[in-house]
């Protein structure tokens, strides 16, 4: 399937609804589209965490060790970023290469090119979102899975797509995570099956509450925007 602007106006025909603080019809499951791609939500609370640290964690780790510390168990290898990534300051217009396994389902080669939300999400209701508190960060990017994953001209991996959403709380943050998947075969006999959405699930909650353990600390030694960590005596 060839996933065109028209189809993409469909699928994200009411993306805005994660940039707000309401509740939506699906915070944490499996959806199939009517297209037959596979709509996969997971909602985390990262206690500690704030948006801020999860947009910086994007634009520091860069081995496998970070990738490990994020989910000891299924993330398996770092392939790289490239050329567009630059540590501690940038990570839109960057793709990066890994390999992870969803639980009991064997590792696969991942591709994800992250874009500019904007290009999305409504672009006045995002700077409205951000001014008034409903979001402290949004990550959008593209994401393809296999040896070698078929991209389009612009180098976007043409499988499926990924959205993180942050709101900040007085418990630390909120994150929404929803993935659009199975775009290749979508159209064909070999949809992505319900097991590959499950485990995604299980995999997201899993890596981002691995992450609230350690991300506050690591952000407080390691950002170099002079944030300092508060006095806890």
């Amino acid at each position: 399937m060839e996933l065109t602007k028209e189809i993409e106006s469909q699928i994200f025909e009411n993306i805005d609804a994660l940039l707000s603080s309401k509740p939506i019809s699906l915070e944490a499951g499996i959806r199939r589209l009517d297209n037959g791609m596979l709509h996969v939500a997971m909602r985390n609370v990262l206690h500690n965490c704030k948006g801020k640290m999860l947009d910086w964690w994007f634009k520091y780790f860069e081995t496998t060790a970070d990738l490990k510390l994020w989910h000891p168990h299924d993330h398996i290898e770092h392939g790289g970023w490239d050329h567009q990534w630059i540590k501690h300051k940038n990570y839109i217009g960057a793709t990066i290469h890994a390999t992870e396994s969803l639980g009991d389902i064997p590792p696969v080669p991942a591709t994800i090119k992250f874009h500019d939300p904007a290009e999305i999400f409504s672009p006045e209701i995002l700077r409205e979102a951000y001014c008034s508190g409903e979001v402290s960060a949004v990550i959008y990017a593209r994401i393809g899975f296999g040896e070698n994953t078929p991209v389009d001209s612009n180098g976007d991996p043409v499988d499926g797509y990924m959205f993180h959403v942050v709101r900040d709380t007085v418990q630390g943050c909120t994150l929404r995570s929803h993935f659009f998947l199975g775009a290749l075969a979508a159209d064909s006999e070999h949809q992505l099956s319900d097991e590959i959405g499950f485990g995604l699930m299980e995999h997201c909650y899993s890596e981002f509450t691995y992450l609230a353990q350690i991300l506050p600390s690591l952000y407080y030694a390691e950002n170099k925007t002079g944030d300092k960590a508060p006095i806890l005596w």
